[in-house]
C-alpha cells in the first residue's frame, strides 16, 4: 500500500544550509522508493488558515517511508531543514484504489450507534 510523508513547511529565508538540504534530499529517498509528488510548488488555500507550503513524497509502502525518515542519510541531512524551517512532517499510509468512503461512514455509522 503506498504510503506518504507529508510535510507543513513554512519557509522564512533562504540560506546554504536549506539549499543545500533541497540539493541532497532525493539521494536519501532513492534506496527506499520515494519520490517527490508535491514539492515546490504554492498551495491554493478554500478553507482555514494554511500559512507556508506543503511537500508531499510518495513511498511503496509504509516501512519504506519508515525507513527512509529514519535512516542515518537522512537524520544527518535533517538539521539542515529543521534548524531553519518551522514545520510538521507526518507519515501516513495511503487507502487501495479500490476503497469506498461510503464503507467507512457505515462502519462509523454503526459504531456509534447511528
Amino acid at each position: 500500500m503506498t504510503a506518504y510523508a507529508i510535510g507543513h513547511i513554512r519557509p522564512d529565508t533562504m540560506n546554504e544550509d536549506i539549499l543545500r538540504y533541497i540539493e541532497e534530499i532525493q539521494s536519501t529517498m532513492d534506496p527506499f522508493g520515494g519520490r517527490f509528488l508535491v514539492h515546490g510548488k504554492e498551495v491554493e488555500v478554500k478553507e482555514g488558515p494554511w500559512p507556508g507550503t506543503v511537500v508531499v513524497i510518495g513511498f511503496p509502502d509504509i516501512d519504506s517511508a519508515r525507513a527512509w525518515y529514519d535512516s542515518p542519510a537522512y537524520q544527518e541531512l535533517l538539521p539542515l531543514r529543521t534548524d531553519h524551517i518551522q514545520g510538521e512532517v507526518i507519515l501516513v499510509e495511503g487507502v487501495p484504489a479500490d476503497y469506498d468512503a461510503s464503507k467507512t461512514a457505515a462502519a462509523l455509522r454503526e459504531a456509534a450507534g447511528l
